[in-house]
C-alpha cells in the first residue's frame, strides 16, 4: 500500500505497514500486531516525540554499552521487522553480538529473521541451534539463551520485551538495557536502564549517542552510569505523561462552549 506523505498519521501507517511485511515473510506473529497496538497507544500519550527523559536513558544506555565486556543485542520478530538496520549499526557501533529470543519460538521463524537481519549486515545472529534453555526461572521459550550470546553477557539490551525474563535477567546479575513505551510494565520498572520512546526513535538516537560518548575515558563513562537513577527517569516520564493529559483536557475544556 502506498501511503501519501501527506497523510497526518504516515509514520505511524509506515510503521504498521512493516508490521504486517513482517507477519507475511513469517517474521512477526499475529500477536506481536497486539502488542504493537499497546505501544502505539502509550506514544500517544508522550506526544510521539522522544521526551527528555529518554534522552538520559539514551546517554546511560550508551554508556553502558561502551563499558560493557560482553554486550548482547535480544531481537524479537518485531524488533526485527521494524529496526534490524538500526540493530546493526549499534551492533557494528558497540562490538555487541545479536540474538534471537522468541516467546513464539521456532526453528524456522528464528532462521527467518536471522536472515532479515543478515541481509542488511549482520555477520552473525545466534540465538539459532546454539541457544538452550538456560535463563533460570522460566519455562517458556524465552529461557533459551545463547551460551555466547546472552547466557554470558554483562549487558543485555531489550526492547518489545517480556517482564519476566527482564527480571530472570537482572536475577543474573546483567545490567539490562529496556526499549519500552509503557512506563508502567514489568519490563520499564525491572530493567537497569528504560529508555521510554519508540524503539524506530530510540536506537537511531542510541547509535548517535555511542558515537559521541566513545571519545570519553572509562572513568566519565563509569560517572555517567553511576549518577543515572532509572527510578527518577520512570517518575519524570510518568509527571511528563500527566502534564500533557492535562493541558490537553485543558486546551479540549478551551474549545467547549460556555
Amino acid at each position: 500500500m502506498r501511503i501519501p506523505r501527506s497523510h497526518p498519521r504516515y509514520w505511524s501507517l509506515v510503521t504498521r505497514e512493516k508490521l504486517v511485511e513482517g507477519l507475511r515473510e513469517g517474521i512477526v506473529v499475529p500477536q506481536g500486531l497486539i502488542a504493537h497496538g499497546r505501544g502505539e497507544c502509550f506514544d500517544y500519550l508522550l506526544g510521539e516525540t522522544t521526551i527528555p527523559p529518554a534522552l538520559k536513558a539514551i546517554r546511560a544506555a550508551a554508556a553502558a554499552l561502551l563499558l560493557a565486556r560482553n554486550p548482547v543485542i535480544s531481537v524479537n520478530g518485531n524488533v526485527a521487522a521494524l529496526a534490524a538496520r538500526h540493530v546493526v549499526e549499534l551492533a557494528k557501533a558497540t562490538g555487541a553480538k545479536i540474538e534471537v529470543n522468541l516467546f513464539h519460538w521456532s526453528l524456522d521463524r528464528a532462521k527467518r529473521i536471522a536472515r532479515h537481519l543478515t541481509a542488511v549486515g549482520a555477520e552473525r545472529v545466534l540465538g539459532l541451534e546454539d541457544a538452550r534453555p538456560a535463563i533460570p526461572g522460566l519455562d517458556h521459550p524465552r529461557a533459551r539463551a545463547s551460551p555466547e550470546g546472552i547466557l554470558s553477557a554483562d549487558v543485555v539490551l531489550v526492547a518489545l520485551e517480556d517482564g519476566d525474563r527482564t527480571q530472570a535477567l537482572r536475577r543474573m546479575g546483567k545490567i539490562v538495557i529496556a526499549i519500552d513505551l509503557n512506563p508502567l510494565s514489568r519490563t520499564a520498572r525491572t530493567a537497569s536502564i528504560t529508555i521510554v520512546d519508540n524503539i524506530v526513535r530510540a536506537l537511531p538516537r542510541l547509535v548517535d549517542a555511542v558515537n559521541e560518548l566513545r571519545r570519553l575515558r572509562r572513568e566519565e563513562l563509569e560517572a555517567i552510569l553511576k549518577s543515572y537513577d532509572n527510578d527518577a527517569v520512570l517518575r519524570e516520564v510518568v509527571d511528563y505523561i500527566a502534564s500533557r493529559l492535562r493541558e490537553l483536557a485543558s486546551r479540549r475544556l478551551a474549545l467547549e462552549p460556555g
